[in-house]
């Protein structure tokens, strides 16, 4: 990694519905918000992190294959991971694919916001140990 960067801290998301996003954000994951410039532009934080939620432009269709794949949240211990795969159960939303171990030692599982986009829960030791 070159010196000068700190690793990447920051997705900025285009959305249907912004006050759903944050929402789901907020109470699934526990994120808070940091800064709402206006209603179409609402910024999240947990703490070391920066998650964008952008209104998507008006006439702006999704497209049915993203070229993102996936956003990924880190979590400092295993047991971790299925505490959130619990909360996230308790609030309605379904799992993509289950916890899982890996074959590293990872721990993860999938889940959708509610535009679709794939999240991955994931305990991953070389950076979950470096906090």
């Amino acid at each position: 990694m070159h010196p000068l960067l700190l690793g990447l801290r920051h997705v900025a998301l285009n959305v249907r519905n912004v006050q759903a996003s944050v929402s789901f954000y907020c109470s699934v994951l526990g994120m808070r918000v940091e800064w709402e410039p206006d209603p179409d532009n609402v910024y999240l934080t947990s703490g070391g992190d920066n998650l964008a939620i952008h209104k998507l432009p008006e006439g702006s269709i999704p497209n049915a294959v993203q070229t993102l794949n996936h956003i990924g949240f880190i979590v400092s211990r295993p047991e971790d991971v299925d505490e959130i795969a619990a909360l996230v159960h308790a609030h309605g939303v379904q799992l993509v694919e289950p916890v899982r171990t890996h074959r590293d030692g990872a721990r993860s599982f999938y889940f959708r916001d509610p535009d679709g986009i794939l999240i991955q829960l994931l305990y991953h030791p070389p950076i979950s140990n470096s906090r």
